[in-house]
């Protein structure tokens, strides 16, 4: 394939114009570094940024398989980064933070916060899939001081995944890499749901297995 520079088919200037901009002259690693800030700051779109990559390995200026190991290195290294602050400086001076950042919503945190309290790991993994929950989710991990090797492994897998879904979507769609924003949220709420049913799934194991346990002892 033909190395050519993304940038020629890509309009320039705002978050896009960035990206590109960022990938044609470091490759890989400026992927990488642009979803660790992603991570970093959640208003910054990976469904932007991963389509955008997959469309430069189209093109030539990296191939799939660096797009998909810096992207997730970028993910682990901006998610590790949010762990720590988490742990360090504990839940109330982190809301005091983020009460403070432009762009961003209280709530958002607070139900990621609800939603770490009930799924624990598994909000780890599949909260890399959730637009806004895949960087906050760090947050309450490191808060809960999760251990961190199990926090990295969940996280880079389940950041493989969704990095994999959008770039891939981004080089087989090549310049029409836009429409894929249109179909995240599907696939975001696939996921919520199917965390939904593991739950519900959870819930009656457990209270079958109680019941059995107090049948047994009575």
């Amino acid at each position: 394939m033909e190395h050519t520079s993304v940038a020629a088919a890509q309009p320039e200037g705002g978050v896009a114009g960035w990206v590109v901009d960022l990938v044609d002259t470091l490759g890989g690693p400026g992927a990488g570094l642009a979803i660790a800030l992603e991570n970093l700051f959640p208003p910054l779109p990976s469904e932007m940024i991963l389509p955008l990559t997959g469309f430069a390995a189209a093109r030539g200026v990296l191939s799939v398989a660096s797009a998909l190991f810096w992207t997730t290195l970028g993910s682990v290294v901006g998610a590790v980064a949010l762990y720590w602050i988490g742990r360090l400086y504990g839940r109330d001076r982190v809301r005091a933070i983020w009460a403070k950042l432009p762009l961003v919503k209280k709530s958002d945190l607070d139900r990621t916060e609800e939603w770490f309290a009930k799924h624990g790991t598994k909000a780890v993994f599949l909260g890399r899939m959730v637009p806004v929950f895949r960087s906050l989710i760090s947050v309450p991990a490191g808060v809960e001081r999760m251990p961190l090797p199990v926090f990295v492994a969940l996280t880079a897998l389940g950041s493989l995944i969704w990095n994999s879904v959008l770039v891939l979507a981004g080089y087989w769609l090549g310049d029409q890499w836009s429409v894929v924003d249109t179909y995240v949220g599907v696939f975001t709420k696939v996921v919520l749901a199917l965390a939904a049913l593991a739950l519900v799934a959870y819930l009656v194991v457990r209270r079958r297995d109680s019941r059995k346990a107090r049948h047994r002892t009575s």
